[in-house]
């Protein structure tokens, strides 16, 4: 499966932005979906995830309350919609397809969000 990530750019700190992931080779709509990112000098750190259904989400606590990651089987898409925007949510978005919150199968090349104070 191929994934494409867009939405990404810069925004000033408590703004919002709206990530999606176009799949393409395969249906995604029996995989877990994830997206996770990654700081310049830092290790890829989990994000979001959503069951196939879409009926489960979790994340991590530093972005809780914050994103919302949701899915359009219809559409073979996932999103993450990012708000009240903070520096620290700078880094490179990425991805993921039969995803757990630790690694995944297939990747997306990733896309860039800078958040200015």
């Amino acid at each position: 499966v191929q994934l494409v990530e867009s939405g990404g750019g810069l925004v000033q700190a408590g703004g919002s932005l709206r990530l999606s992931c176009a799949a393409s080779g395969r249906s995604i709509n029996r995989s877990a979906m994830a997206w996770f990112r990654q700081c310049p000098g830092k290790e890829r750190e989990f994000v979001a995830i959503i069951t196939w259904s879409g009926s489960g989400t979790y994340y991590a606590d530093s972005v809780k309350g914050r994103f919302t990651i949701s899915r359009d089987n219809a559409k073979n898409t996932v999103y993450l919609q990012m708000s009240s925007l903070k520096p620290e949510d700078t880094a490179v978005y990425y991805c993921a397809a039969d995803s757990t919150q630790t690694d995944a199968d297939y990747w997306g090349q990733g896309t860039q969000v800078t958040v200015s104070s």
